[in-house]
């Protein structure tokens, strides 16, 4: 009783919370969307509206408010009085002296003010690890995990709520990118240096975006040409495995109005590596070019936004000797696998805001992407020429300011024309097959905040594909904060995906197993529900900060790749049975003092789907996952200290099949391991130098490719990976700013 009457204290009794609202504009009063606000010394921040506004809870152990964007000069606002209102103005970007500093900003901040579970990992938070793409920005971060799909190709998988990639919505600058054949490898397109920002946003998402958030949405925000600065940014880095990158982009102002950027990309990873001495190469030769070019127009009352982008990637793999055995073709042909990527991006972004008071705007996305690839696995090809084409039209307003309603329609096509051969038998021909998906859709989503302690979200969509028909995409999130100690939150949603099988999973075809694709199979449909609470607790003149959530998906239909059936076969069929997937995570963030913090994480998962109409684990999905992170940074900001201790729960494998002295190829489980990662940062007043390692506890899986010495039988199989393929990695960068 006694601990149920402190819970019912600390959640109920304790005082209200207070909120401080405002903007955050440039000189010319134009918005700032996505500048970070947080309290000085606090754990607690937020990011701005598209019209640069933002609500932020009163900080009890901090009175000073920084405003914070890329290119511009931080602000700080001392708030003394309770339900505040604070405009911030930002002025062009001044860089600091080395013996001046007005204030830290926040890495990983999570947005207490939104009613969705959501962080935002900021660009200070990318520069705590090598970032080289954007598959490498989430070494740090503990609801995201980043594996590895195939030992072959290399090819990476985001991992969100314990399942799959294929699950959450990939966004850039909310619209729905990286899609079907983009996906195996689309972790590599993005580079980090490119990137202002990554949202996170964790179980059923917002209706605005689609129907295709299962898990959640990721949002990538790149760079903008609009602040104020004419500026040029550098950036070069080389590890010890001899991979070589260099990014540069620099923005000009035409006028007051008009603005352009460019950013630019070139890695080069041509080094062959075979420390296992497998005679397979431990990861894949690279060589990737990538450019983005941006405009922007800020209008008092009209915005508008484009860009076009162009990618050009080679990546190459497979033997690079005869294994042990020598073993190989009768002809003596190496077991080679080829990949070679074209992708050409362009959009535009219009908006017009009728009233800035209420945030009363209508807006209008139009995107198109062609990606082309052509694949080759030993004898095995893919190809496919990928065209999308994407519109959304939307309108917003607080009507009062407890009520927000949005509404808009949408428009989604996909054509896929591919060319293919699943067997390495040269004689056999190659099947020519087409798809195409057109889905319009229309939304509408209301928003009720009352006095900020209670927020009510509700949207439903309704879509017409026009190969399943007629769907509805109903979703609804809680927020509740009774107090400054503790807010709660509570979701539930649904979510629909088309799976276009080849396109998603090609990478699959480097294994020997034969690939067995059902008809017809169907669109998959899902559930998500989801609780969290969130705490910040005043202790000793700093913010304890303790978040827990539970997650659990269930699908209505999925579809199933089976590895369990047949250990020579991938089966890709519909869900016959159960599955569904449970997370609980903890995380705990703590600032022990002026520019030390620590942060601890802790997620059990439980996914399990029917395979062969046997309930089963789900295979190569670990049970745990603990994360470590601490930062340093000395008081004149010369020095910053990062290190990442990680440690990953084993699991079950698929099932192996037997060797000719009746022994399994592989064992059920794996197990588990550590790796740990530093960095370690020297700033000066234009440039900085970074030197770090990852894994450096040299962990890797041995044998990762069953049967290597037979690429060309039944018997190999790459698919079988549950950890990393490389050892340790050591690595330098140079940063200018100028």
């Amino acid at each position: 009783m006694r601990f149920l009457s402190i819970i019912f204290f600390v959640c109920f009794v304790m005082p209200s919370h207070a909120q401080v609202k405002g903007t955050v504009k440039d000189a010319k009063g134009n918005p700032i969307f996505m500048a970070n606000v947080f309290w000085l010394g606090a754990t607690q921040g937020t990011s701005t509206a598209e019209n640069g506004s933002f609500s932020i809870e009163k900080s009890s152990e901090s009175n000073k408010l920084i405003a914070s964007f890329v290119g511009f000069a931080n602000d700080t606002v001392l708030v003394k009085s309770k339900n505040a209102t604070v405009n911030f103005v930002l002025q062009e970007g001044v860089m600091l002296e080395e013996s001046t500093v007005i204030a830290r900003k926040l890495g990983l901040i999570k947005i207490r003010s939104s009613v969705l579970n959501e962080e935002m990992i900021s660009s200070s938070e990318l520069l705590r690890a090598a970032c080289c793409n954007l598959g490498e920005s989430f070494t740090t971060n503990p609801s995201v995990d980043v594996s590895y799909s195939d030992a072959a190709t290399g090819a990476k998988q985001i991992r969100l709520l314990g399942l799959s990639g294929t699950y959450v919505q990939m966004l850039t600058e909310n619209f729905p990118n990286y899609r079907g054949a983009a996906a195996p490898f689309s972790l590599g397109y993005v580079p980090g240096p490119w990137m202002q920002s990554i949202q996170v946003s964790k179980g059923s998402s917002s209706v605005k975006n689609g129907y295709e958030s299962i898990t959640g949405q990721i949002n990538i925000e790149f760079k903008k040409p609009q602040v104020p600065e004419n500026h040029l940014y550098l950036n070069v880095f080389a590890n010890h495995k001899e991979r070589y990158e260099g990014n540069i982009d620099g923005n000009v102002h035409i006028n007051k109005r008009l603005s352009t950027s460019i950013l630019a990309h070139y890695e080069n990873e041509t080094k062959t590596h075979d420390d296992n001495g497998d005679g397979f190469l431990d990861m894949p030769r690279v060589e990737q070019y990538n450019l983005q070019n941006r405009w922007a127009w800020m209008g008092d009352h009209y915005v508008f936004q484009a860009a076009i982008k162009a990618l050009k990637e080679d990546r190459s793999s497979g033997q690079s000797t005869h294994s042990h055995s020598g073993a190989a073709m009768p002809e003596g042909e190496l077991y080679s696998i080829g990949l070679k990527t074209k992708r050409y991006e362009a959009f535009t972004k219009n908006a017009y805001i009728f009233n800035k008071e209420k945030s009363t705007n209508v807006a209008l996305i139009l995107s198109g992407s062609i990606h082309q690839l052509d694949a080759l696995y030993g004898h095995k090809f893919y190809n496919v020429n990928q065209k999308n084409l994407y519109a959304s039209l939307m309108f917003e307003s607080n009507i009062t300011k407890e009520h927000n309603i949005s509404t808009g329609l949408s428009l989604n096509h996909d054509y896929y024309d591919q060319d293919y051969r699943l067997t390495n038998r040269l004689e056999e021909e190659g099947i020519t097959s087409k798809e195409k998906e057109t889905v319009p859709g229309a939304y509408v989503q209301y928003t009720f905040n009352w006095n900020d302690k209670l927020v009510l979200m509700g949207g439903i969509r309704a879509d017409h594909s026009s190969e399943y028909g007629f769907f509805v995409t109903p979703r609804a999130h809680i927020k509740y904060n009774p107090n400054d100690i503790i807010n709660f939150r509570f979701s539930v949603g649904k979510g629909y995906r088309t799976n276009h099988v080849l396109a998603e999973n090609n990478f699959l075809l480097a294994s020997g197993r034969k690939v067995v694709i059902d008809n017809h199979l169907k669109q998959e449909e899902a559930w998500n529900y989801g609780t969290s609470v969130a705490t910040y607790i005043p202790l000793f003149g700093h913010t304890l900060n303790i978040n827990a959530e539970y997650y659990y998906t269930r699908f209505q239909n999925q579809l199933v790749v089976d590895l369990d059936s047949d250990p020579h076969q991938i089966h890709f069929a519909n869900l016959d049975g159960k599955s569904y997937s449970h997370t609980f995570q903890v995380e705990v963030n703590y600032p022990f003092f002026r520019g030390f913090n620590l942060m601890g994480a802790y997620r059990l998962t439980d996914v399990q789907t029917t395979f062969n109409q046997e309930l089963r684990k789900k295979p190569l999905t670990g049970r745990y996952k603990a994360l470590l992170t601490a930062t340093y940074k000395t008081p004149l900001d010369k020095w910053q200290f990062d290190v990442t201790l990680q440690f990953n729960g084993g699991g079950r494998m698929p099932t192996p099949y037997l060797l000719e002295d009746g022994t399994p190829a592989w064992e059920a489980n794996y197990h588990s391991y550590r790796q740990l990662s530093a960095q370690v940062s020297r700033f000066f007043k234009h440039w900085s130098v970074y030197v770090g390692g990852e894994n450096m506890t040299n962990f890797k899986q041995k044998n990762p490719i069953i049967g290597a010495e037979h690429p060309w039988s039944d018997h190999f199989d790459s698919t079988m990976i549950w950890g990393p393929v490389h050892g340790s990695i050591y690595y330098i960068g140079v940063r200018v700013n100028i």
